[in-house]
């Protein structure tokens, strides 16, 4: 099963380009059909992980979203399973 993966440790400092990352790869999801992502915020703080759960609570991105599943052996890895 195909899935496409976000690695947030590049952009942690920039809000916007984590947002930014995280809306290309819901763009890409949908554009080919691609019904898992996998986001890695990392273990760190918590702060990144945060972040990207607030975003997937937005209106317009929990409507795309079947459920979020988080690794169970590594904490910072998010898996999102589209409808």
């Amino acid at each position: 099963m195909a899935r496409i993966k976000v690695d947030l440790h590049d952009v942690f400092n920039s809000s916007g380009g984590i947002e930014s990352a995280l809306r290309q790869a819901f763009e890409d999801a949908a554009d080919t059909r691609i019904k898992e992502i996998e986001i890695i915020p990392g273990k760190g703080s918590g702060q990144l992980k945060r972040k990207v759960e607030r975003f997937l609570q937005r209106p317009e991105i929990k409507a795309q979203i079947h459920y979020v599943k988080t690794d169970f052996k590594n904490h910072g890895r998010m898996f999102v399973y589209l409808s």
